[in-house]
C-alpha cells in the first residue's frame, strides 16, 4: 500500500512495507525525481537503514557472547509490520515496536518511528528511536535514497554531477569484495565541490565518506536547471552508490557503517555504534529539496 502526501510544490508517496519513499513529483512540472525500483537493475526506492547499515563479517554478529544474525542494512527495509501511527495532508508518521521476532535477531526492546513531512519545496525526513529496554541499547541508523538520473529524456548519466556544500579534499573508503570495510582508501575530491557521474563511478561499489566538511549535497544537471538537494546535519558518514550503467544515483546519509573485514564479530565494537541509555530517546532527520519552478 502507498500513502501519499502533497503541497503546492511536492507530492510525495511512501510504501507502507519498508517505509520507502517511492515517488517524489514536482506539483508543477510532474517531473519524477526517485527511482523507479526496476527489480531487473535495484528493486528498492529507498531503504530506511535500521539498527544496522551495511554487511556483517560472515552474516553474523555477537553481543554479549550470544551470536545473532542481524539482516544487512538491518530489518525495517520490507517490513510489514510498521503501523502507520497518524497521518495529515503534508505528514506520515509510522511506527515498528520491537516483538518476540525482532529479539531473535537484535536483543533490545525498542520503539522505532519514522515521519515523511512536506515543508515547501523540501522533504523532512525524522527518525525517532526510544530505549524500552533495562540495558543500554547500541544500534546505527542511515538511509539509502535512489534518485532519477538522468531525470529528463535525452540525457546522459554524464550530464550530471553531485556539486557538495564545501570545497572537499577527500578519500572513499574501500570496501572488500563481500562488502566489508578495509583499511584501503581512494582520492576522490582534490579541492573540489564537484563530482562528475559516469558509468564506471561505481564500478568498485559504493563511495564511503567519513570525513566530509559538507553537510549538504546536490544532484545537477550541465543541461537542464532543476536542483535536488540532500541535507544531513545529523549524519556523520556519507555513502554514494548505484548499480554500474543504472539510470540512477543513491545519496545515503548513514550513523554508522559496515563491518570491518577484521572484525572479531563482536557487535559492541563495531564502529559507527550509537548508544541509548535506559528510557531515553535519539532523533535524526535528513531533507530532500527539490528546486523545479
Amino acid at each position: 500500500m502507498k500513502h501519499s502526501i502533497s503541497n503546492d510544490y511536492l507530492h510525495v508517496s511512501v510504501l507502507g512495507k519498508g517505509t520507502e519513499i517511492s515517488s517524489i513529483k514536482s506539483t508543477k512540472t510532474g517531473r519524477e525525481y526517485m527511482w523507479d525500483a526496476n527489480p531487473e537493475v535495484w528493486g528498492s526506492h529507498a531503504p530506511v537503514l535500521f539498527p544496522a547499515i551495511g554487511s556483517f563479517k560472515n552474516d553474523k554478529c555477537t553481543i554479549n557472547g550470544t551470536a545473532y544474525k542481524i539482516p544487512k542494512h538491518g530489518f525495517v527495509r520490507n517490513n510489514e509490520a510498521i503501523v502507520l501511527k497518524k497521518r495529515t495532508s503534508d505528514r506520515l508518521n509510522f511506527q515498528l515496536d520491537y516483538s518476540e521476532q525482532t529479539l531473535q535477531i537484535f536483543p533490545y526492546k525498542f520503539q522505532f518511528n519514522i515521519s515523511f513531512q512536506l515543508i515547501g519545496t523540501k522533504l523532512l525526513i525524522a527518525h525517532r528511536v526510544e530505549n524500552l529496554d533495562s540495558k543500554e541499547m547500541f544500534f546505527s541508523l542511515g538511509a539509502h535514497p535512489g534518485f532519477k538520473c538522468p531525470v529528463n529524456e535525452g540525457e546522459a548519466y554524464e550530464d550530471y554531477y553531485l556539486e557538495f556544500e564545501k570545497e572537499e579534499n577527500a578519500t572513499t573508503t574501500l570496501l572488500s569484495e563481500n562488502g566489508l570495510i578495509t583499511d584501503k582508501t581512494k582520492q576522490v575530491l582534490t579541492d573540489t565541490r564537484i563530482l562528475p557521474l559516469h558509468s564506471e563511478l561505481f564500478s568498485k561499489d559504493a563511495l564511503i565518506f567519513k570525513k566530509l566538511k559538507s553537510r549538504k549535497v546536490s544532484l545537477k544537471s550541465h543541461k537542464s536547471d532543476q536542483v535536488l538537494t540532500l541535507s544531513y546535519s545529523d549524519f556523520s558518514y556519507l555513502g554514494i552508490w548505484a548499480k554500474p550503467n543504472a539510470p540512477f544515483v543513491c545519496i545515503e546519509p548513514w550513523l554508522g557503517i559496515a563491518d570491518h573485514e577484521n572484525t572479531d564479530g563482536d557487535y559492541l565494537k563495531k564502529e559507527g555504534l550509537i548508544s541509548l541509555a535506559i528510557g531515553e530517546v535519539f532523533k535524526a532527520q535528513y531533507s530532500i529539496e527539490i528546486d523545479d519552478y
